[in-house]
């Protein structure tokens, strides 16, 4: 029959780290060494409350840096002064993005091309410029990406307008004659069952005339 003897451990000389994990409580734990592992203030998992952070936080006192992605269910920002590069917001036609406070958009807020002031419920621009289509054969019907509508040819046209409720209360299109010499109208028809100053129909004549439209979300109006 074998015989075993015995033997002794002393985990403490093992070259381990002490044998057991070291650092603060609630440390995570990281390579100090060979086989030896440590933990600090700056980087601890807690699983009770402490202070203001509630259980199962994990708390990163300094930089992080991630090469990578990051998911998260939720994500907040304390305070930032600088986001830097090209930026996507959204990821679908649905998606909502709310800013509260003032928008400014150029080299300097002082000097903003776009502005945003919420205090006046105003938008302020040092330029504008709209959407353009032009129209030359008859039939064609606008849509909510229009604004200015030049119409060429040299006979009567049909401009069908699209419907004031897609349009939306407040929408607006702009039909202009381009063409020097006309024969005929420009037959400008509402939708079915709408109207454009209490009819199906306004005909547009005379040199090189315009009109301004606007929606209320169920007719057009001129104006």
């Amino acid at each position: 029959m074998a015989q075993f003897g015995w033997a002794y451990v002393n985990c403490s000389s093992s070259g381990g780290g002490g044998g057991q994990a070291a650092g603060p409580t609630g440390s995570i734990q990281f390579l100090t060494g060979t086989n030896a592992t440590s933990g600090s203030s700056k980087l601890v998992f807690y699983t009770a409350s402490v202070g203001s952070y509630s259980p199962n936080t994990m708390l990163l006192s300094g930089t992080l840096v991630v090469q990578g992605t990051i998911t998260a269910s939720s994500f907040v920002v304390d305070q930032t002064n600088v986001i830097s590069g090209s930026t996507i917001f959204g990821n679908s036609t649905d998606d909502t993005h709310q800013m509260t406070g003032s928008l400014f958009v150029g080299a300097s807020a002082s000097a903003p091309v776009f502005r945003v002031d919420p205090y006046t419920s105003q938008s302020v621009t040092t330029g504008f410029r709209v959407a353009y289509q032009s129209v030359t054969t008859s039939g064609v019907t606008s849509s909510n990406s229009n604004y200015i509508i030049g119409i060429g040819g040299a006979t009567t046209l049909e401009l069908r307008i699209h419907s004031a409720s897609v349009a939306g209360a407040g929408g607006i299109l702009l039909v202009k004659d381009e063409a020097a010499s006309r024969v005929g109208p420009i037959v400008i028809s509402a939708s079915s069952g709408e109207t454009i100053d209490g009819a199906a129909f306004y005909e547009v004549s005379g040199s090189n005339p315009a009109i301004s439209l606007y929606s209320n979300g169920s007719n057009w109006f001129v104006f």
